[in-house]
């Protein structure tokens, strides 16, 4: 696509995101310390504001725009925002100030808010492709290749609640590519799964980026990164510390390990 063809998908503009944390400060900090999180808070700005509280500044001042086509991987430290930023993306939660603007539906996080954990997985893939504009009859026809994209074998028949943590991400992930999603947003779903599905699922992704979707991913992986995304964002701190093609923000990523310090 020529550059001056290039369409938006998503626009963040100037975005800060805060949230808080509750619990008593001690409570807070032994779990912390037990779960090694100190520095991860630390470096998402978190500041305590009494009463048991904790205001956590999560994402400063971002602003950045995806193109169709695109498939855009966030790295950064734990605490860096990048998950944050995905989840405002998605629609999941709201910026505390600046705009977020989305073409069409984002979606694979945002089909979890009509996902119903007593409900077998048959039934939520039923509901979850009508909430992504699918009719009755299409899901009924597409029925078995969800469920022999997601893995579940027998286990769809149970009820959603009964899965572990990778059951349910293949089973969000096969639902939400059920259709060519205007944008997809992958927080680490690639990570779940053996290799024959994430191979699956890398090939999903793929097709959506065929047929001009946007695709934002976050990875711990950087050789996923390298071989799924042609842009990446690297955060730090909340702010988009660069932004760039793949392999430049990766090479210098990787030349500072530990990632920048916070000036000041």
């Amino acid at each position: 696509m020529a550059a001056d063809e290039r369409v938006p998908t998503v626009v963040v503009d100037h975005v800060d995101i805060h949230y808080r944390i509750f619990g008593t400060g001690e409570h807070r900090a032994a779990q912390q310390d037990r779960e090694g999180r100190r520095g991860a808070l630390a470096r998402a700005g978190h500041r305590a504001i009494g009463g048991g509280q904790d205001l956590v500044h999560a994402v400063r001042d971002v602003s950045l725009v995806a193109h169709r086509g695109e498939s855009i991987g966030l790295i950064g430290r734990n605490g860096s925002g990048k998950s944050t930023l995905l989840r405002a993306i998605a629609g999941l939660i709201p910026p505390s100030s600046g705009r977020i603007w989305v073409q069409g539906q984002s979606t694979l996080l945002g089909v979890n808010a009509v996902l119903m954990p007593t409900l077998s997985g048959v039934r939520n893939i039923q509901i979850g492709c009508q909430a992504l504009g699918m009719t009755k009859h299409e899901v009924t026809q597409r029925l078995d290749s969800i469920v022999e994209f997601s893995g579940l074998g027998d286990a769809v028949n149970l009820p959603m609640k009964s899965y572990s943590s990778g059951m349910a991400a293949r089973l969000r992930f096969a639902i939400s590519t059920a259709v060519v999603p205007d944008v997809l947003v992958v927080d680490e779903a690639l990570a779940t799964g053996d290799a024959d599905f994430k191979e699956r699922a890398q090939k999903r992704i793929a097709e959506i980026r065929s047929e001009a979707g946007t695709v934002f991913m976050v990875s711990h992986s950087n050789a996923m990164i390298r071989k799924q995304c042609d842009r990446a964002i690297w955060m730090d701190t909340g702010r988009v510390h660069m932004d760039g093609p793949v392999e430049e923000v990766l090479s210098a990523y990787e030349k500072a390990p530990r990632g920048p310090r916070k000036k000041g």
